[in-house]
């Protein structure tokens, strides 16, 4: 009860994940910024990012060492410290390609890493009454997070030297850590942390021979509700005769706020359906707004309407995933960091191939190609997993009766 009492309260808990939030909006829109204002060609800034993002993928690979031998606040602290070092030592490296891609792939490895372990802590000192409301901090954390490191590090970087510069940036990112002071950390696994990669397959199978896991897997992996529209449409302004302050603009401000905005519609809306079904609703929902988009014109102001429409569908999706993620890690999970991660990784295959996807849909029909293909896939996503739902839920009600 005394820990209980002294730990933070839930949305403080939620906003620890901010670090993760402010290492991606310094890799996806910061850090590409610094590197064409250096005139790097715009093809190797992208093949850089693709890199620098690439442990969202593989991560999980090494997941498993985060639920042994020392608690989940000793992987969270550790890897939040080495995260920002590499952080710095890449932002003093700007004129030097190769060591930026170097630092930024290890960075964002262990920002991953310290998600997941955070994730994993999250969940065990939580209560199940708490996972919804957990769910919408973590995700305004990453969203807040984001948008305000976007918007900050090139303003850091230009009034200062790069070493202060970087040393500024490393020590913001390392801010939400303080949390942890007011955040129980329940015993660790005392297995050595060696004996975890021989078992890992052995724990990955046993991870997916749980009904709820890969349940959850072919939601995430499914395109059913990703709205990675979000991912291209910054790039689109020329198409809708916006000036590229228009386009920061509501890029930055416009895109915080709106996917603040959606992370608070979940609570109004996640006790009408179980979240699974929720989780489809809102692909549903955010697919027919696509839809709708194409009735209007090329102009600014629809192309503020679209980016900021599809965040908030985007930001409540996530917030629902998030839900899904701790309803199925459950209490006293061993591997509660391992499953985390896991889940984090599907969700970001979906939103990866979406991309590619929607770009197909530009180079077809431009704008409303994208609309229309992204729309297309979710709706179809959904419909077919509902009917899987709905053929689920009834044998497992009937495994209950008997």
């Amino acid at each position: 009860m005394s820990a209980a009492t002294r730990r933070a309260p839930v949305w403080l808990l939620g906003l620890t994940n901010t670090l993760f939030g402010m290492y991606g909006g310094i890799l996806v829109i910061a850090v590409p910024q610094l590197l064409s204002a250096r005139h790097v060609p715009e093809v190797t800034i992208a093949a850089m990012t693709a890199a620098a993002i690439s442990p969202g993928f593989w991560t999980f690979l090494v997941s498993p060492v985060l639920d042994v031998r020392f608690s989940r606040r000793w992987y969270s602290v550790v890897t939040a410290l080495l995260s920002a070092v590499l952080l710095a030592l890449a932002l003093t490296n700007l004129e030097h390609l190769a060591l930026v891609e170097i630092f930024l792939v290890a960075g964002f490895f262990f920002a991953n890493l310290y998600q997941s372990a955070l994730g994993g802590w999250l969940s065990s000192i939580i209560t199940a009454k708490e996972e919804h409301s957990l769910s919408v901090w973590v995700t305004i954390a990453n969203i807040s997070g984001g948008g305000a490191m976007a918007m900050m590090t090139g303003e850091i970087v230009q009034r200062l030297s790069a070493t202060a510069a970087a040393l500024v940036l490393a020590v913001v990112v390392l801010l939400p850590t303080v949390i942890f002071c007011w955040m129980p950390a329940p015993g660790p696994d005392r297995r050595l942390a060696s004996e975890s990669f021989p078992q890992f397959f052995a724990d990955v199978i046993s991870l997916l021979k749980r009904r709820e896991i890969l349940i959850a897997i072919v939601l995430f992996i499914a395109p059913a509700s990703t709205f990675s529209l979000v991912n291209i449409l910054g790039g689109l302004g020329n198409d809708f005769h916006t000036s590229s302050h228009f386009v920061g603009l509501v890029g930055g401000a416009g895109v915080v706020i709106a996917g603040i905005a959606g992370c608070l519609m979940f609570p109004l809306v996640d006790r009408l359906l179980p979240v699974r079904y929720l989780y489809l609703v809102i692909g549903v929902v955010g697919s027919i707004f696509t839809l709708l988009l194409l009735a209007l014109p090329r102009a600014p102001w629809a192309f503020a309407a679209a980016l900021i429409g599809e965040n908030v569908f985007q930001s409540l999706s996530i917030t629902a995933s998030t839900a899904i993620t701790f309803a199925t890690i459950g209490r006293g999970n061993a591997f509660a960091a391992t499953t985390y991660c896991l889940m984090v990784s599907a969700f970001n295959v979906a939103n990866t191939y979406m991309l590619v996807v929607d770009g197909w849909g530009y180079a077809w029909r431009g704008v409303a190609g994208s609309y229309l293909v992204d729309a297309c896939a979710s709706l179809l996503a959904c419909l077919l997993l509902s009917l899987l739902l709905l053929h689920i839920r009834p044998r497992s009600q009937q495994a209950v009766v008997q």
